[in-house]
């Protein structure tokens, strides 16, 4: 059995335009495996971050069900860890107090040494030994995300669910941030699940990469398994031959859905929401 199971998840909300709802997306179905790193894209609108945070018990869905590790999601817990894209740290606390807090509600029955070598661990991971007892409003956005990503982590949850991190960091430091998740993830072996708009990011972090068509009514249209093997660095992942015929691959999809999809519902031409994804390997 999959360790994490999205089982014909649909969701709803209601009209603004006067009675009834409109459907989000429909029959959302993924299997993912202990360790997979699995990556959503697909045009704003689609339910991306719906999707995630009904995984992470943050939104309720309307049809369907979430099973993680045996047991369906019924709501919040330390099981599941988000890094949302706006950083979402406590101003008042300092990079250490943000990510103890944390640590402390995961192992309560932890004393102050052990929680406090467990969060050094993790300071160290994200390179940041040294602003340990910087607050938010000195940290700049490469450095706060760093500590939302080392939080997430320090508390070994069994999936961790990435809201497009990086969507707010300049380039350069994306880049940075980008190899240093991958690190960690070599290290950690977390199940991830990560929205995104970055096709590159996509590849250089994925196992697979979920590509959904537009909304209204949305639907996973395609699984593309990324062929390049693992380790991966930005430098490396683009000398591989696999890598530009799955980027073009993506990109493709995405411009014809931007072009067919434009209207909304009408989405792409011969596409209905009960056909099953179609697996896409190189």
């Amino acid at each position: 059995m999959s360790f994490l199971v999205v089982d014909h998840v649909s969701k709803f909300f209601p009209s603004h335009a006067g009675g009834g709802e409109v459907c989000i997306f429909k029959d959302v179905t993924l299997k993912v495996d202990k360790g997979e790193f699995v990556t959503v894209i697909g045009h704003s609108g689609c339910g991306k971050s719906t999707l995630l945070n009904i995984i992470a018990g943050l939104e309720t869905l309307s049809e369907g069900g979430v099973i993680l590790n045996g047991r369906e999601v019924s709501g919040p817990g330390l099981d599941r860890m988000v890094v949302f894209q706006n950083f979402a740290l406590m101003p008042w606390m300092t990079v250490f107090e943000n990510i103890a807090l944390a640590v402390r509600s995961a192992y309560p029955d932890w004393g102050r040494e052990q929680v406090t070598a467990h969060v050094h661990k993790y300071i160290d991971l994200v390179g940041l030994k040294g602003a340990e007892e910087k607050r938010p409003i000195a940290l700049s956005g490469g450095m706060k995300q760093r500590v939302g990503l080392a939080r997430a982590f320090s508390i070994e949850p069994k999936v961790l669910l990435l809201d497009e991190p990086f969507a707010q960091i300049d380039a350069l430091t994306r880049g940075v941030i980008q190899e240093e998740l991958v690190q960690m993830w070599n290290a950690t072996r977390n199940t991830v699940f990560m929205v995104t708009h970055d096709v590159d990011e996509a590849i250089l972090l994925s196992d697979r990469i979920m590509l959904m068509t537009n909304g209204p009514s949305s639907r996973v249209a395609e699984i593309v398994d990324v062929t390049i093997p693992r380790p991966r660095s930005r430098d490396t992942v683009i000398e591989h031959p696999h890598y530009y015929k799955i980027r073009n691959h993506v990109i493709h999809f995405l411009v014809r859905h931007a072009v067919h999809g434009a209207a909304g519902e009408r989405g792409v031409p011969g596409e209905t929401s009960d056909v099953a994804p179609l697996v896409v390997r190189f």
